[in-house]
């Protein structure tokens, strides 16, 4: 089983995912961590060719075998993933291994492509919307403070720069399904999205 989330920053991907795999037994592959693994390996001087990334059952993020999940969230790999994440050729190694990980166990995964690029078989396609403001006051709130006005720029300009790059832009696949999240709670989110997928799959995955 695939399950492709895609949507834009601080959309709720990562919880729907995780509540999603917990519930089907799936794997849950968070593209975004990836971009950082590989602006990690960078840092540790290792060429593209030279590395191997998957994910355990747990969700654990592994670089070259080492589980490098805590090592992920620096303001330096910050940067760095959203400098990698620009250059084509680290585009087609990760889409490549996201591709390889998805074939060898069932999966959710989140990105921005998934639905689009990466997975455009997946069985079931969910991309989560959201206005700018309502995302910017869930990541303030998520982040346990922080400036409001400063958050809902960052995610402005991350939109802007998701949506008009020349690789993979950030659009809803033809056939995903678009959950707008705005007056939403997460279990709203979460109910809807474990309905959909049973619907889908008419029951072949029954874990409660």
């Amino acid at each position: 089983m695939k399950i492709a989330i895609d949507g834009p920053a601080a959309s709720g991907k990562t919880s729907l995912g995780r509540a999603l795999a917990r519930h089907f037994g799936c794997r849950f592959v968070e593209t975004g961590k990836m971009y950082r693994a590989v602006a990690l390996a960078f840092q540790r001087g290792l060429a593209l060719d030279g590395i191997e990334i998957d994910v355990s059952e747990d969700g654990r993020l592994l670089l070259n075998g080492e589980d490098v999940s805590d090592l992920l969230h620096t303001p330096g790999l910050d940067r760095g993933s959203s400098e990698v994440a620009t250059i084509p050729a680290v585009r087609e190694r990760l889409v490549s291994l996201q591709r390889a990980i998805a074939d060898r166990a069932d999966v959710v995964m989140e990105g921005r492509d998934i639905g689009t690029v990466v997975l455009p078989d997946a069985d079931v396609k969910i991309f989560l919307s959201a206005s700018p403001e309502v995302r910017a006051r869930r990541r303030v709130e998520q982040r346990g403070g922080g400036g409001y006005a400063e958050t809902l720029r960052e995610i402005i300009r991350r939109d802007e720069r998701d949506s008009t790059r020349e690789i993979a832009p950030l659009n809803p696949a033809s056939d995903a399904t678009i959950i707008v999240t705005d007056q939403k709670t997460l279990t709203e989110v979460i109910s809807e999205a474990i309905h959909l997928v049973k619907e889908r799959l008419e029951g072949r995955w029954d874990h409660g």
